[in-house]
């Protein structure tokens, strides 16, 4: 009942076609823990992969799924030292460097936009 955005439509296919797996593991308790998390169920967070040229990058890519504009932050647990947008070969945008606020970086997505965020860790 109600729109795709409503039913939950995009996780629900995710879901189905990424399961989770199950791995066993050692008897002790461990805390929860993410390494990612996005503040709009609108975006996407598609991948996480190391940088092609720069062993202590990641690159994070995201999609606006919903067909609207909005604004999400992108939140990490880990020792991120700079943030900044690059294009799909990785190359970083002219724009420079994303602040990196208590909130995490703040992206901002029109329709069906796609983002590459080029994330450098402290060593």
């Amino acid at each position: 009942t109600g729109s795709f955005q409503d039913a939950g439509v995009i996780q629900c296919a995710y879901n189905l076609n990424f399961p989770l797996h199950v791995v066993p593991a050692s008897s002790s308790q461990c805390p929860a823990w993410s390494a990612f998390s996005v503040s709009s169920p609108a975006v996407v967070l598609e991948t996480v992969k190391q940088a092609e040229d720069r062993p202590e990058a990641m690159v994070v890519r995201l999609y606006e799924a919903y067909g609207s504009t909005v604004v999400t932050w992108l939140q990490t647990s880990l020792p991120v030292k700079e943030a900044m947008l690059c294009d799909l070969l990785e190359r970083p945008d002219a724009s420079g460097c994303l602040p990196l606020e208590q909130r995490g970086v703040r992206l901002s997505f029109t329709p069906f936009r796609v983002l590459s965020v080029l994330l450098v860790l402290r060593q």
